[in-house]
């Protein structure tokens, strides 16, 4: 026996949202948008009561809050996320090693072996499902296909809570009427030159050699929509096992200067980076600074250590030295982030020093308290100062999905 159809594609249902029901039972069944709450913050998540009035990811929330007044907007729980995202993953990876994590909440199987244990591609789906459901408490749509990128189109519908099997042989049926820019990798500017060719829905794409969208969209890009609405597509499940990096990036409501602002900012980065990186058992190698100034200009400065670090200490020290190379003076600053990269696992042998490790053993503390007490009850003292709180803005994290699996 084997299925026909091995690929599933995972993916949680307004995953911000449904988190934050699990906490707050009064959110079940009303309006709820996850988003940043000042004048430049964007949707997160909306809940499909939300997006029923038109609220949608990546729109601002001034708009949002237009669309839909009714509706309960909450400021992004990242270290919440963070931690229902570990219990979605170890509920994944207890079914199959072969898992392609996309983001915080989504991924590619291959449920190939799966076969042993049921007795179709559905019911494994399901089964996946409803563990998900009965050990997270949160709900998930499941795609099924022979072809990878059919089963991610087969999840979205699939939504909310379901699971959806597309027959291998009825792919170009599934896809054909379905709008052009649903199509895995067409963008803006692939979307606008396929509308001057009077493409409208996948199906459309068929009727063009492949050659005209070669010379039209450019050789790949025009070879990769062609293969698409074809249904052509030998992509497996890539296994990434090697975590990349994790970053922390705040969009200010109003614009920050002067080197003590911006210390004081880049040491609540560097706390919360470090905790994040504690949390998912990993040390970065390679440490990023991002500053985007008030004309929209993006700098970004990196310095790669002898040692990896995971404390918020180790992280300033090395930001504040490429802040200075930043250039940053006293410009007006919209956006600040740190990045960790070349990430090891924390367990990993480390080179030994001859110095005590007073800040290892210190966080390690901090860490304990805040899981028993929350993440406000201790922090440096740096930042209990009023004159150095943030603004309210948009907090945004960018993330490699693989960080939280």
């Amino acid at each position: 026996m084997h299925f026909a159809e091995p690929f599933a594609h995972v993916d949680m249902d307004a995953f911000f949202v449904e988190v934050e029901r699990l906490r707050h039972v009064e959110l079940i069944g009303v309006p709820v948008v996850v988003a940043g709450l000042g004048r430049r913050g964007v949707v997160s998540s909306a809940s499909y009561e939300a997006r029923r009035r038109g609220v949608g990811s990546g729109m601002p929330t001034v708009h949002a809050r237009r669309l839909c007044p009714q509706a309960r907007f909450l400021a992004p729980d990242h270290g919440a996320y963070a931690d229902a995202s570990c219990q979605v993953f170890e509920v994944i990876y207890s079914f199959t090693p072969k898992v392609e994590p996309l983001s915080v909440d989504e991924a590619f199987l291959d449920i190939g072996g799966l076969r042993f244990c049921y007795d179709s591609p559905v019911a494994a789906g399901e089964a996946i499902r409803a563990a998900l459901r009965g050990h997270t408490g949160l709900p998930a749509s499941v795609g099924l296909a022979a072809i990878k990128f059919i089963a991610k189109m087969a999840s979205r519908e699939a939504k909310p809570a379901g699971v959806l099997l597309v027959p291998a042989g009825s792919e170009t049926e599934f896809i054909h009427p379905m709008p052009v820019r649903d199509l895995w990798g067409v963008g803006e500017v692939t979307y606008a030159r396929l509308e001057k060719l009077g493409v409208k829905t996948i199906g459309d794409i068929v009727s063009f050699p492949r050659a005209t969208l070669e010379r039209r969209l450019g050789v790949a890009v025009g070879s990769h929509v062609w293969d698409l609405a074809h249904a052509r597509d030998d992509r497996q499940v890539e296994l990434k096992g090697d975590r990349r990096s994790i970053s922390v990036e705040h969009t200010y409501e109003q614009d920050i200067s002067g080197s003590e602002t911006l210390q004081a900012e880049l040491l609540r980065h560097a706390d919360h980076l470090a905790t994040r990186l504690r949390r998912s058992a990993v040390a970065a190698r390679t440490v990023t600074v991002k500053v985007r100034f008030a004309d929209f200009t993006t700098v970004t400065r990196s310095e790669t250590l002898e040692v990896p670090v995971d404390t918020a200490h180790q992280i300033f020290v090395s930001a504040l030295r490429l802040l200075g190379r930043a250039d940053a003076g006293n410009r007006p600053v919209r956006l600040l982030g740190i990045g960790a990269g070349t990430l090891d696992d924390a367990a990993a042998p480390r080179q030994l020093g001859l110095d005590q490790r007073p800040w290892e053993d210190l966080e390690s503390a901090v860490d304990q308290i805040r899981q028993r007490f929350g993440q406000t009850a201790v922090g440096p003292a740096r930042l209990f100062d009023g004159e150095h709180r943030s603004n309210t803005g948009s907090q945004e994290l960018a993330d490699d999905p693989r960080d939280l699996a």
